[in-house]
């Protein structure tokens, strides 16, 4: 029986990493102190790009030739790249085409971006995985996730500019006859705040035809707490549907956007510090890729392991929540 397993993860981020003092200042001097939400969100640096020759696509590119290294694999091994992204350096073509000229891929190598915004890198790699299980033709996958995030950021708003970082995730996923891989996952689409976060914030055709003075992400207040009680149903279940219990993953990858989240979920389900990833504190918030950049950290830092449950999470924008069950 074909399985499809995460064969490699690893990451790119720029060098310039910028700590909570300078938000802290910046808000000052708004007569918003933001410290307290930043202990909420649980940030204390974060990277962001600082260079014009940087952009969410070469973060990308970055990250998947580190990936191909790291398993050993040349750009001709890939049969499917898959660029998840909500900030796209070009709508056409797709960046995945570059990503493609990039590694030297094979021509017959199919090319595609994808956008659920910052669910969008679990939802990438759920699909490419679908699609590798029912086409055998597909035998190694590309999925990157890139977000510049910093780029869309509104200055008055703490929740976009102190909040977010820019970084890339790749994985490479793999058919195989071994045990483990891809196992399930599970969707909870609600689209009651579907106006509360935009980009462009007054829709593309109105800001080509007339233009626009919003140039960052429009952020309305809405009740956050929502996404929590289908987040608790949808971890039950994943983990029903394969007779697991939530102590029995290993690791808990979710998305980085909130630290009191991710304690939420810990409290909820009674979980150890050792199954909860976080690493938004040194990140920010990376959109798409947080989820992976946390794989990394726990593939790296030994504490997942091949055979090992990982459970992953995010959320769109909208609101679209994703859970997505892993045997490492």
């Amino acid at each position: 029986m074909s399985r499809v397993r995460i064969e490699a993860v690893d990451i790119y981020h720029p060098r310039n990493a910028v700590d909570n003092a300078f938000y802290f200042d910046h808000f000052d001097r708004r007569d918003n102190d933001i410290r307290r939400f930043m202990e909420h969100m649980g940030r204390k640096s974060r990277y962001v790009i600082d260079s014009d020759e940087e952009n969410g696509l070469t973060m990308g590119i970055e990250a998947a030739k580190k990936v191909l290294n790291k398993a050993g694999l040349q750009g001709s091994d890939i049969d499917m790249v898959v660029f998840s992204t909500q900030i796209p350096e070009t709508t056409f073509p797709v960046n995945a085409l570059y990503v493609h000229a990039a590694i030297g891929a094979k021509s017959d190598a199919m090319v595609l971006d994808s956008n659920a915004n910052c669910a969008g890198m679990v939802v990438a790699v759920d699909h490419a995985s679908r699609y590798m299980l029912s086409s055998p033709r597909i035998r190694r996958a590309l999925i990157v996730g890139s977000d510049y995030n910093t780029l869309v950021s509104d200055p008055e708003s703490a929740v976009t500019y102190a909040n977010y970082g820019d970084a890339a995730a790749a994985v490479i996923l793999e058919r195989t006859e071994e045990d483990g891989g891809f196992i399930d996952s599970v969707y909870h689409t609600d689209p009651v705040n579907r106006d509360f976060i935009r980009y462009p914030a007054e829709g593309l055709a109105k800001t080509v035809k007339h233009g626009s003075d919003a140039k960052g992400i429009l952020w309305l207040p809405f009740e956050a707490h929502a996404a929590m009680p289908p987040t608790f149903a949808m971890f039950e279940e994943l983990l029903e549907r394969h007779g697991l219990k939530p102590q029995d993953v290993n690791s808990y990858c979710l998305s980085q956007f909130s630290l009191e989240n991710v304690l939420k979920i810990q409290r909820q389900f009674g979980l150890n510090d050792e199954q909860m990833v976080y690493v938004g504190d040194r990140f920010g918030y990376t959109g798409t890729s947080s989820p992976f950049i946390a794989l990394h950290e726990a593939v790296e830092s030994g504490r997942v392991n091949r055979g090992d449950y990982v459970l992953f999470w995010s959320i769109g924008s909208g609101f679209q929540l994703v859970a997505m069950l892993f045997k490492y």
